[in-house]
């Protein structure tokens, strides 16, 4: 027997002991784990997308200390996750994750939680692929005049775009993972260029006291925040571009049963998907505030501080970035879809949502969730019809994945060393329980800067869905009728 195929007999065998059959095509390496985190990370998308956030909060130490900040919190829920995911390397992960190790309420809340952050990735990725890299990018670049572009022209091209996703991921799988091991590569080499040439061709002197001034931004000219006094506040809320741009990496787990060598894959590909963008983002970012005419500019130009950027490069690289961040931005959002979609699937496969049955079917030949991919597609692009889509998408988006992040790691600490007692590949040992408080505490605190004004109505989201969610597992019996995985009920 060959070496490839002992793996995956010993994959589907894991598998089997959490009681599913193999039933996604396992062909996915170790790149293509990471590949798929890293896409959806994706600094080339909300590096740019959210950086205004950061620079009108307390200006260029926003960027300078508050990444490395929002990073480390990051890298802390990351290997937290990553070392869950070893032990059980499902579809559909955190929710799997939450049910064994807080019970089946307490993972039926996660997956909630999880299953609206991705719809909310989704949509907010095509939201900013349109907005930003389409109609205010790639068509002036290319000579297209947007300026009478309107509400219908930005539900149209989403919507294509979200549709065109949803079918190579259905249609043409092994093809969508090959574009999107490509799409990491993309980042990184565009990232790097980008981040050359606009050192390459800035005229003044590099300035890097700007990237550890505290200046409070808020309430001026250009900043997207209310008047806030002092400076400690506004770092926070700067803090919000580290935690949209730097989520998502749960994607690793929700493929995990298309991965070989999951057990050692996935969290590989968690931990290394958010080091990588930490370090490569970082660079990129420090650039943009670097080579800024001064930082006070920049936050005036608002959304609009990258166009202005690319305006002091030549023509010919304009037009080649300006495509290639567009592409990779697309590609970010197919990345987004996928793992929706997986997780939609694994959820419904334990009756876990409405349509269940449709839900959780497989195609025969194609062996990927038909009907879990175009109604996730359905789903996100319903999300970007609001007016104030971009905003409450991002910001909510990173609220939701960071508490469904939480939930299994803070199940995990009191779960360890009691029900927990199968470790796999990846141990983090004696580390194990202070990198989980560390994660919890962290995580935590960055939804609490998440739902702050003008977010707050984040928050009001997160209130309904609790309320609803209560209303379902207590009033209309889904606490008797959902059972959960079979691990916890064998």
């Amino acid at each position: 027997m060959s070496e490839m195929n002992q793996a995956l007999d010993n994959d589907a065998a894991e598998l089997k002991k959490m009681g599913y059959e193999q039933e996604l095509h396992r062909h996915m390496g170790g790149f293509s784990n990471f590949a798929i985190s890293f896409s959806i990370i994706c600094i080339l998308a909300g590096g740019i997308s959210a950086f205004p956030l950061a620079l009108g909060g307390a200006g260029g130490a926003s960027i300078g200390i508050g990444w490395l900040v929002g990073g480390l919190f990051a890298a802390i829920v990351a290997l937290a996750m990553a070392q869950i995911s070893s032990s059980y390397p499902t579809a559909g992960g955190l929710y799997h994750w939450g049910s064994i190790l807080g019970g089946k309420g307490y993972g039926w809340c996660t997956a909630w939680f999880n299953l609206l952050g991705l719809i909310f990735v989704v949509a907010s990725v095509n939201f900013g692929a349109y907005d930003f890299f389409f109609k205010g990018l790639a068509l002036p670049i290319l000579g297209v005049d947007t300026s009478g572009f309107g509400y219908t022209h930005q539900t149209f091209y989403i919507a294509l775009f979200t549709a065109i996703q949803a079918v190579l991921i259905y249609r043409f799988p092994k093809f969508t993972t090959k574009i999107t091991d490509l799409s990491g590569y993309l980042i990184m080499i565009i990232a790097a260029v980008l981040t050359l040439s606009l050192l390459a061709y800035n005229p003044n002197p590099l300035d890097f006291s700007r990237l550890f001034t505290f200046t409070n931004f808020t309430g001026t000219e250009g900043s997207v925040w209310p008047a806030s006094e002092g400076m400690v506040f506004p770092f926070l809320l700067g803090l919000l571009l580290a935690i949209y741009t730097i989520t998502g990496f749960d994607a690793s787990a929700h493929i995990s049963e298309e991965t070989r060598n999951a057990a050692s894959a996935v969290p590989k590909g968690i931990i290394t998907s958010v080091v990588y963008s930490v370090i490569f983002g970082y660079i990129m970012i420090c650039t943009f505030v670097l080579v800024l005419p001064d930082v006070e500019t920049g936050v005036k130009n608002g959304f609009g501080f990258f166009s202005k950027l690319l305006e002091t490069l030549p023509s010919t690289l304009q037009t080649v970035l300006g495509l290639g961040i567009f592409l990779v931005n697309f590609l970010c959002g197919l990345a987004c879809l996928t793992s929706t979609s997986r997780m939609m699937f694994a959820f419904a496969r334990d009756r876990g949502l409405p349509a269940s049955n449709t839900l959780r079917k497989v195609s025969p030949t194609l062996k990927t969730p038909v009907a879990a991919v175009w109604v996730s597609a359905m789903l996100a692009i319903v999300a970007t019809l609001y007016a104030d889509a971009f905003s409450v998408l991002a910001v909510g988006c990173a609220v939701f994945l960071y508490i469904s992040y939480i939930m299994p790691t803070a199940a995990g600490i009191l779960a360890e060393g009691k029900t927990w007692n199968h470790k796999g590949p990846f141990n983090l040992g004696g580390l194990s329980k202070p990198i989980a408080v560390l994660a919890v505490l962290g995580g935590g605190f960055l939804i609490f800067v998440g739902v702050q004004p003008p977010n707050e109505k984040v928050l009001y989201v997160t209130i309904a869905m609790l309320v609803v969610m209560a209303l379902f597992w207590f009033v209309f019996g889904e606490s008797k009728r959902f059972k959960g995985p079979p691990a916890i009920h064998e």
